[in-house]
Formats: C-alpha cells, sequence, structure tokens
C-alpha cells in the first residue's frame, strides 16, 4: 500500500497570466489545501500571443510570499541562464524570508532557445549550461552555507567568487529544499543526489519515470545517502470533469484534444479515472505529484480535485 502523495499547483504565467491571476490562484491552492503553488520561469510563450507579457518568477513568489500565509512557494524550475549564482542566491533567501520559510528552489540547466534571444540572455551550449548549473549549485550552496562573520571563495570554470559574506541567509536552515529534475542519465542524477532533496521528472510515461527514478535511487545511494532523504515527484497536466462534457469543455479552454490529453496525462479525466490512473505513478514511486493548470481563470478545477479526488487518495 503506497501512502497518500501530497499534491501541488503548478502554473505556466509565460502563456499569459498578470500578477493578480496567479495570486488568486496561489489563494485558492490554499485555501483547498494544497501544499504548495509553483510556477514556471520562463519569459517567452511557447504558443499563443502570451499577453498580458511575462512576469518575473522571484519578483512574483515576493509578492505571493507577503499575500499567504501557510502554502509553500516555489519555481519549476529556475533556468541557471537568467541570473548570476549570488543575485541568484540573494533572492531567494529574500523571498524564503518575506515567506516565513516556506520556499522551495527548484532549478534546471536551461533549454528554451528562443525566450533567450527574445530577451538579450546568452545560450550556450547544453554542455556549458549543465557546467554553468552546476556551478551555481556549489556558489549558492556554499553562501548560504557560510557561517555570519565569515567569508566564501569559489573559483570555478565561469564564475568565481572572493571574499563573499554569503549574506542574506534564508529563514529556513540549512537552506530551502532544493528539487532538480529532467531525464537525463548521468549528470543530472548525480547533481540531484548531491544537491537535492527532490527529484521531478514532469510529463512523462510511466516506464520513463521508473527508469529515472532507478537512475536517482543509484546516485543516492552511491552518494552515501540514505535511500529515504530524496522526496521523488513528478508533474501531470490537469484537466479533471464530472462527466465527459466538463472534461472536454475544460480542455477546449486549453486548446487541447481530450484523446490526446488523457493518453498522455494521469490526471486526465473524472474523479474515479484519476484515481485509477495515478495508482501506478504512485506504486512507482511518486511521493508527490504537480498539477499543470494551464487555465488559471478556472479555480473551481482545483476545488473539483481538492475535494473529489485527494480523499480518493488519502
Amino acid at each position: 500500500m503506497t501512502s497518500a502523495p501530497d499534491f501541488r499547483v503548478f502554473v505556466e504565467p509565460q502563456q499569459g497570466a498578470a500578477y493578480t491571476d496567479q495570486l488568486a490562484v496561489a489563494r485558492a491552492a490554499e485555501d483547498l489545501g494544497f501544499s504548495a503553488f509553483f510556477r514556471s520561469d520562463h519569459y517567452l510563450a511557447m504558443n499563443g500571443d502570451g499577453l498580458p507579457g511575462p512576469t518575473d518568477s522571484w519578483v512574483t513568489l515576493a509578492g505571493i510570499a507577503r499575500e499567504t500565509s501557510t502554502i509553500r512557494l516555489g519555481t519549476m524550475v529556475t533556468s541557471a541562464t537568467f541570473r548570476h549564482p549570488g543575485p541568484l542566491g540573494i533572492s531567494v533567501a529574500q523571498v524564503d524570508e518575506m515567506s516565513g520559510g516556506r520556499v522551495e528552489f527548484g532549478i534546471g540547466a536551461g533549454w528554451f532557445e528562443a525566450e533567450h534571444q527574445a530577451y538579450a540572455i546568452p545560450f550556450p551550449s547544453l554542455g556549458e549550461r549543465f557546467d554553468r548549473l552546476t556551478e551555481q549549485l556549489e556558489i549558492i550552496t556554499g553562501l548560504w552555507a557560510t557561517p555570519q562573520g565569515q567569508t566564501f571563495d569559489y573559483s570555478g570554470a565561469h564564475y568565481t567568487v572572493v571574499d563573499s559574506p554569503g549574506l542574506p541567509k534564508p529563514a529556513q536552515s540549512p537552506h530551502p529544499p532544493i528539487i532538480i529534475g529532467g531525464q537525463g542519465a548521468k549528470r543530472t542524477p548525480a547533481l540531484a543526489a548531491k544537491f537535492a532533496a527532490e527529484f521531478n521528472v514532469p510529463f512523462v510515461p510511466l516506464e520513463t519515470l521508473r527508469t529515472q527514478f532507478e537512475r536517482v535511487g543509484r546516485a543516492v545511494s552511491d552518494a552515501g545517502r540514505a535511500a529515504d532523504s530524496m522526496t521523488y515527484s513528478a508533474a501531470f497536466v490537469l484537466c479533471a470533469g464530472r462527466d465527459d462534457a466538463e472534461i472536454a469543455r475544460r480542455a477546449a479552454a486549453i486548446g487541447r484534444e481530450v484523446d490526446e490529453l488523457r493518453s498522455n496525462s494521469p490526471t486526465v479525466g473524472t474523479p474515479s479515472e484519476i484515481v485509477d490512473k495515478l495508482g501506478p505513478f504512485l506504486e512507482a514511486g511518486v511521493q508527490r505529484v504537480y498539477l499543470q493548470v494551464l487555465d488559471m481563470s478556472d479555480l473551481s478545477h482545483l476545488e473539483l480535485f481538492a475535494r473529489e479526488v485527494i480523499p480518493q487518495l488519502g
């Protein structure tokens, strides 16, 4: 028997959402008992016009931190190409303090070349992006771990730190939980085992998820960590309804076909259908589920899931 999963809400504001839209979802998620509100870190819509335009992930989370009280807040995931490691460490620590210690820090190498071109952000090769991600993790965790009154130094191929006081410190000790994810076979599991409290696989079939969780499990063991020191999570698009008509309406609202959604995501269908389809994923080790909510105006969607799906898995 698997334990009850933890459910979180995950939005993609670059597709078109103002701060107020995101705040409404975060407050609804908090009221309905979801454990966290996460948002993507993107500056360009993947399709559509993206109006009213992008919002910065950490600026947005800072605002939401002051307008919520219990829900955890994070990025899925911050792109290491967007920010220098020192200022990023300061931003995350500050939002953690502003929230009373509710931040979780998802970070990845970055992948969407068009948004880099659109906003004058350098986009190096994949290998260099992973190298920079590794150095950023070394630096940010090093800054946070430096005792007050001491300084931190680092010399890497891409970043150098000299005599940093490593301030401010996050509210959480030793630091906010770090989330790393993806499907990479070697570097990704190793990075997760070294730095992460949680490993996430987004939008993949069951067999792909099993394979990646096994790789990460081996990396965790090789790093000398306890097996239960890593939380395993997955992200799925949400399209739930009490009947086929409601499911079809919600699919149309996000420009997707019901059959395609049903074949690609276990969190599509009626509440009982979703419970059945999630079962194998939970048995495969998923402890936490991020529900990708693409229509942020439909808060009753979240209520349906909270009232009619989560209790069946409790």
